[in-house]
């Protein structure tokens, strides 16, 4: 049996739970309400900013290139032989960006949106100078590797002065398949080339990869 001043006790414990609770319930909310908000803003901001571009106005367009820049040369100068070479593919991107950039859905990721036409004008760039070389794409043959981690010893600036040193042929199915994670049927619907074709260019750049590093080693005294 409860004495009167217990139940109250106990009734007033129960009410501070429940006020603990509907407080505790009310940040979450406000909490849940702020990211809300601010998804909102931030996307507005975007679309703001995109239509700005689409409105070709000089500040957008140098501010969507300069922030954007060492993200997308580093894309370029994976598929490029030389920085020459690179700056020539990041133009002429940015060029299809630029005359595409209504194509954009705000709210999506713009990075993600312009690194796949980057990826696309290298494709092309390396097409172009394939036919222009007259390079025949060579059939399949195995070449073993005893070494698969030998990639993961270098420095981003080593993997890319390799990748550079690597035939036009072997250099985009590397960075198809390796970078981009394209499978090799698609690799060879992009290359306009035979899916055995892919997966031989792809074992023999990483076989000239090791070659390349144990170079770098032996010039390093490792």
């Amino acid at each position: 049996m409860f004495y009167p001043k217990a139940a109250r006790e106990l009734n007033n414990s129960f009410k501070i739970g429940r006020g603990l609770a509907i407080a505790q319930l009310a940040g979450i909310l406000r909490y849940y309400l702020s990211i809300m908000s601010l998804s909102i803003s931030l996307e507005k901001r975007e679309k703001d900013f995109i239509d700005a571009c689409v409105a070709r106005e000089r500040w957008a367009q140098k501010q969507l290139y300069e922030d954007n820049y060492s993200l997308l040369m580093g894309v370029c100068l994976r598929y490029s032989t030389n920085q020459d070479d690179a700056l020539d593919i990041l133009h002429e991107g940015f060029i299809k960006i630029l005359n595409n950039i209504h194509k954009y859905q705000p709210g999506t990721s713009l990075v993600a949106w312009m690194r796949r036409i980057i990826v696309n004008t290298a494709i092309d760039y390396y097409r172009m100078q394939s036919r222009r070389r007259t390079e025949d794409l060579e059939n399949a043959y195995s070449v073993q590797s005893n070494d698969p981690d030998a990639l993961s010893q270098l420095t981003v600036q080593e993997i890319i002065r390799c990748i550079q040193q690597l035939s036009p042929a072997y250099r985009s199915v590397f960075n198809l398949y390796v970078v981009e994670g394209f499978s090799h049927k698609e690799i060879a619907d992009i290359l306009e080339i035979t899916e055995s074709t892919s997966r031989s260019n792809l074992v023999k750049a990483r076989s000239k990869l090791k070659d390349l590093l144990a170079k770098i080693r032996g010039r390093n005294g490792q």
